[in-house]
């Protein structure tokens, strides 16, 4: 199907009603433009985001997890056959990364899916990854190679799970210092479909991500081995 801006943008109105669950809002991910402004539906959305920031930043809930978020069991073993990724490559990186090594620009990674419900019946996903520089722990939304994703989805599933989670609990169960900065970062692949749209013409796009202070980090797979880049 093909929208128009105020279809787009109904869209978002309705979805601002439940906002820790926007990102998950399949318009998200739609590619192609406006049918009467032939502008790209997630610029659209970035804008009417920016236009409601302080809506979208105040409704996402925290959840604060009884619980310690790091989780002992987290050792990077997994099974080579699993249909799962995003998660295979995650534990991947983390294993890289454990002999002290850190990655180029984000340092080491120091955990993979960082658990953020504290109850069941709470809706969160997991953290991806987190890394630690010294100075910045970020929260990586990880996407597989060739994923069809947005880059604007992985920018607010970033944001949600950094706006979920309770930094100051977070950083003392990882023994961080208390004023170590935290942010969202989309960690995607290079060349793939959102290193793309980041080389193309999106202002809107470009102005939330600045606005949420977020920046992206770029994969590359050379030898069996992962490299980070910006």
């Amino acid at each position: 199907m093909q929208y128009t801006r105020q279809d787009i943008i109904n869209k978002c109105t309705q979805a601002l009603k439940n906002v820790k669950i926007f990102y998950q809002q399949p318009f998200i991910n739609y590619g192609g433009k406006t049918t009467d402004t032939n502008e790209y539906y997630t610029e659209v959305i970035a804008e009417f985001l920016i236009d409601n920031l302080d809506e979208y930043i105040n409704g996402i809930p925290k959840i604060t997890r009884e619980s310690s978020y790091k989780t002992l069991t987290h050792t990077g073993e997994y099974d080579e056959t699993t249909p799962r990724e995003e998660e295979k490559i995650a534990m991947e990186m983390f294993n890289q990364s454990k002999d002290g090594t850190p990655y180029n620009l984000i340092g080491n990674i120091i955990d993979y899916q960082t658990p953020l419900k504290n109850k069941r019946t709470d809706i969160a996903g997991k953290i991806d990854l987190l890394s630690y520089d010294g100075n910045c722990l970020r929260v990586l939304e990880l996407k597989k190679p060739f994923s069809d994703e947005t880059m604007l989805r992985c920018v607010l599933e970033g944001y949600t799970y950094l706006k979920t989670v309770d930094t100051a609990k977070l950083l003392d169960n990882f023994e961080l210092p208390a004023n170590t900065k935290v942010v969202a970062c989309p960690f995607v692949f290079k060349y793939g479909k959102q290193y793309q749209e980041m080389l193309e013409k999106r202002p809107h796009l470009y102005k939330l991500m600045e606005m949420l202070e977020i920046k992206p980090y770029y994969i590359k797979e050379q030898d069996n081995l992962y490299y980070v880049e910006d």
